[in-house]
Order: C-alpha cells, then structure tokens, then sequence
C-alpha cells in the first residue's frame, strides 16, 4: 500500500500542483478577471436607456459578417459591458471558416460599441488573457483537442483511489485505535524540518480529505462525464440523458450552422419556461455548433448565494424543437448525484464560505503534492548517499512511532 500510494502520488504530482494553484485562483474567477481587466467589464454609466441585448447582438452580426453570435446575456448589470460569444461564420471566397482571433467581445451597453475582444483562454500571461489561460490549464492542461481533458479525468480517477489509500496508511496497527490515531491529525512540536514536513503531508492530508475526494470525484465527472462517470452512475441509478450526452460533437471546422435565430428561440423558451411554473427571466443564451443545439438559461450566470446551478432549456438549432430541461433539485438520484458535481467542486453550493474553502483547498492540494515529493526524496537518499543512510532510517523509525 505505501509504495502504490508512492509511486501514484509521484505520478499525479505535478499535476495536482497545477491544478491546485490554479484551483486557488480559479475560485474567485469572476471578481479577479474583472480587477484585472476593467476596460472589458467596466463602462461609464449614461443617462440614456441601454439598448437591448438581442438589438445588439443582431447589429453585430450585421456589421460583422465574418462571425455569428454564439452566446447572448440578457442581464444588464449597471456599469458593466455585455459579453457576448461569437463563432467564425465561413467565408465564401475560400469555403473555409475565417481566422478571427478571438471568440469573445465585450459591448457597452449604452453605445453599443465594442470596447474589447479576445480568445478565451488564449496563452498565456498577458493581463487580458491571465484568467482564462489559468482556467484552461486547469482542467486541461492546454493539451491539444480533448486530449487534456482526458488525461487530467484519468489523473482524477487515480486521485480517488489514492484518496483512500492515503487514509488508510494513517491508521495505526495497535489499539486502542482512537489514541493511538491521534497523532496523525498533530504537527509535533519542536520537530525537525523533515518530521514537520510528514506531518503536514500526514495531517494535511486527514484534516481535508473530505473536500480532496470531492473534488477527485467532481472532477472525474467535468472531465470525463461521458465516458466514466455517467456509466458508473448508471449502475446504480438511471439518469436523464441531455442533448450533449446524445449527441456525438462535429469537428471544429465542420460546425453546424443554426438555421434558427435566438430571436426565435427565446420567445420559445420563456412560454415554456412559464407552463413549467419557472419565475425567473432568461438570463442567457448560447448555441454549441458542435451539436447544433441552443441552450437557454434561467436565472443568473453567477449566483453569488447558496445555489446548485440554474435552470436550463435545450431546443434544436436547425428546426427549433424542444429537446428537454435540466432542473437542478428535480429528477432521478442520479440525476441529483450529477447536478451537484460542478456547484460542489466550485464551492458555489455554499456561496461564498465554500469558495474561500475551495480556494484554500486548492493550495492544500499542492502542499501536500509538494510535501509527499519531499518524503519520497528523503527515503530514496540511504541508496544514493550512503552517508546519511544512518539519519534515514532514523527519521523512518519516528515516524512509524509517533
């Protein structure tokens, strides 16, 4: 057990740092985004009414028929610009679709200019892009295709296990149990470097392991949703497919183009949204070309209270049917199970207390990938320097006793 704890936490190191540090970041997204970039967020407030979201997005694809609109948001936040999506329409001179750059542009809502542009998650430390490039990394590594996505599920299901194996390693073979166990939750006082070093590996390692196999779970579901976790759940519990489980997604350069507008699709979407009882507005909109498929949102994009997700509407980009809901709170268990998987592993679920907790987990995760390399330098040390093979062993006998 201690050398499949060792050699699976070796291999998930460097990535589990990189995914904890930028976790840590990633945690206050919004708020640290709009800091950093005040000229895409923020715009002066007028006297004149601001125009409407969708008279916008309408004009730009006007003006600008080298891109269509892929996202809308219907919330007018006073001093704030409007973000919208944009995908690359083809260009009929060439038959390809043309090279633009960028993906999103940001608009004042009283002009209705475009203040800004940029490619989300574009590399790399550029302020504009400093946000989106950490988010990125986060959860793929900026691997090609979905090359990192997968790589980074595969070091989170190994994660899960190893979760369990390191709690296990902690347990003491002699009763009574709970005294004996004690002294794993404990930095020892007046320890030397490589004892405090174990212990916060050790205890560091007990005090969160909750939240650690959360998010090892939660992240195996964001990364490998489709091809793990949903047939995992579907063992124990049925669950409702949506349009992005069903379909299979088109190649980037060969998107389907909607032949329904969101003018269309909207009105659409509110009158159900009224027969299902719902009472709040769209919030937004966006349509995926990989599956042809518009999503409509109700309710904010960023809850800043306790919430497990907002309600959401599927309907087809080419004749517009309706093609099912998402509602968090509603559905079969496994339906519940997976609803919780982003707000937990963001700590939305609790607000902002469970963002802070995700955040400071996030460079726990690093400490402890950091201090467990640290442990398995020291170990390997009597069969490379056989000088302070003495002091190793040593240091091995104290920590098995204490």
């Amino acid at each position: 057990m201690v050398r499949l704890h060792r050699w699976a936490g070796l291999g998930m190191a460097i990535f589990l740092i990189i995914a904890g540090l930028t976790g840590s970041v990633i945690a206050f997204y919004h708020e640290l985004d709009e800091a950093l970039n005040p000229e895409l967020f923020l715009v002066d407030e007028e006297s004149g009414a601001t125009q409407a979201p969708m008279a916008i997005a309408e004009r730009l694809e006007k003006e600008n028929p080298e891109f269509r609109i892929s996202s809308v948001p219907f919330e007018l936040e006073p001093g704030h610009s409007l973000e919208f999506g944009v995908d690359p329409n083809f260009n009929p001179a060439t038959g390809k679709l043309y090279d633009l750059g960028y993906d999103q542009i940001f608009v004042n809502p009283y002009s209705g200019e475009i203040i800004g542009k940029r490619d989300w998650g574009e590399c790399c430390l550029e302020r504009r892009n400093l946000l989106p490039f950490l988010y990125k990394m986060h959860y793929s590594l900026h691997l090609p295709d979905r090359w990192g996505w997968w790589f980074m599920g595969i070091v989170a299901f190994v994660w899960i296990f190893d979760c369990f194996v390191g709690a296990w390693l902690t347990f003491p073979n002699d009763r009574p149990l709970i005294s004996k166990w004690k002294p794993a939750w404990k930095l020892k006082r007046n320890a030397g470097p490589y004892r405090v070093n174990f212990d916060l590996h050790r205890a560091g390692g007990l005090w969160f392991w909750g939240v650690l196999l959360m998010l090892s779970v939660s992240g195996l579901y964001l990364n490998l949703g489709k091809e793990v976790f949903k047939p995992i759940v579907s063992i124990f519990s049925s669950y409702t497919a949506t349009p992005f489980d069903l379909r299979e997604p088109r190649p980037v350069e060969d998107p389907i183009v909607p032949k329904r507008s969101f003018r269309e699709i909207i009105p659409v979407a509110e009158r159900e949204a009224q027969e299902r009882g719902w009472d709040m507005p769209a919030g937004g909109a966006f349509y995926s070309d990989s599956i042809g498929v518009y999503v409509v949102r109700f309710g904010p994009d960023h809850p800043s209270g306790l919430g497990r997700g907002t309600n959401h509407l599927y309907f087809d980009g080419i004749d517009g049917k309706a093609l099912g809901a998402r509602i968090p709170g509603e559905g079969t268990t496994g339906d519940l199970f997976m609803q919780i998987q982003f707000p937990l592993h963001t700590g939305q679920i609790a607000g902002l207390p469970g963002r802070i907790l995700i955040s400071i987990t996030g460079l726990v995760v690093a400490l402890l990938s950091l201090t467990g390399i640290v442990i398995w330098w020291k170990k390997r040390l009597p069969r490379t320097r056989p000088g302070v093979k003495l002091t190793s062993a040593r240091l091995e006998t104290r920590d098995s006793s204490s």
